[in-house]
């Protein structure tokens, strides 16, 4: 395997088509072609190392170990088929600047010579547009702080008219209908003040049960984007998400991936299994505040 040559991104490809038409496939057989999304869940997955020769090997906060490690960092999009199962259908290796600036270091680790460093949300971005170029277009992409606040990625999924749920900080900026200019938890502290501005869903089945979840939608002074907030029912922690839906979408379904993607990053493969079942979905819209 080391001396063979081979292109990593023909053989990703291949993967891809296989593992795609496998999951359609298994969803026709089962009867659920249609009705159901189809998500693109944005994770980065870290992978501990010891020594320092293997490219983009550094000190990092390991999300496997809860804690910094010497590892690197993977960026991985996996194609989720609601009620059928998942796959990954995409990958980029995250390679920090320095290891590519330092003509020494990227020498040892045998890094191209016209390599760029990419930050993980333009990895997304390239994932996601070769994804596209074979045709694979999900219902929603989803993913964490990482991928929320970059607004490169998010403008990508805008001008190609993609919807996406994905997870921002407290500290993201909307603008109201009225085109007052708030932080999202400034905006629940003003507009969601009353208990019956939420509802109470179930975020899928743990291993105690229903995840219970208070939800709220705010309105933005545009019609395409809405902040979607999770509230946690005993401790009142808060979640934010920033969501782009064009007019294809549904209210449901922007609520229904957001699920997904709670359940898609866990990082343990055993985990993933039964994620099909473990999404919910509203039957109603909440309710949108603005």
């Amino acid at each position: 395997m080391n001396r063979a040559v081979w292109d990593e991104g023909a053989a990703m490809a291949e993967v891809r088509r296989f593992a795609v038409s496998g999951l359609e496939e298994a969803a026709r057989k089962a009867g659920r072609r249609r009705g159901k999304l189809l998500i693109g869940a944005l994770d980065e997955t870290g992978q501990q190392k010891k020594g320092e020769a293997t490219a983009g090997v550094k000190r990092q906060h390991m999300g496997c170990a809860g804690r910094v490690e010497n590892g690197l960092n993977t960026v991985h999009l996996s194609y989720v088929r609601e009620g059928v199962g998942h796959a990954l259908i995409g990958f980029r290796q995250w390679i920090p600047e320095e290891h590519i600036t330092d003509p020494v270091q990227s020498l040892r680790s045998a890094l191209p010579g016209d390599l760029k460093f990419r930050t993980k949300g333009q990895l997304a971005i390239d994932i996601c547009t070769t994804v596209a170029a074979d045709g694979i277009r999900p219902d929603f992409y989803c993913g964490d702080e990482v991928y929320g606040s970059c607004t490169e990625l998010r403008e990508h999924f805008e001008t190609d008219k993609q919807a996406y749920v994905l997870r921002v900080q407290k500290n993201f900026r909307i603008t109201l209908p009225s085109r007052t200019v708030l932080s999202a938890a400034a905006a629940v502290k003003t507009l969601l003040k009353r208990k019956r501005q939420w509802e109470i869903r179930s975020a899928g089945k743990g291993s105690k049960g229903d995840r219970w979840y208070a939800w709220a939608w705010i309105a933005t002074a545009s019609p395409r984007h809405y902040l979607l907030i999770r509230k946690h029912l005993r401790t009142g922690e808060l979640a934010f998400h920033y969501c782009f839906v064009p007019d294809r979408t549904s209210s449901s379904g922007r609520w229904c991936v957001c699920c997904w993607r709670r359940i898609v990053s866990r990082r343990s493969p055993t985990a993933h299994t039964g994620s099909g079942r473990a999404c919910a979905r509203l039957t109603c819209p909440v309710q949108v505040i603005g």
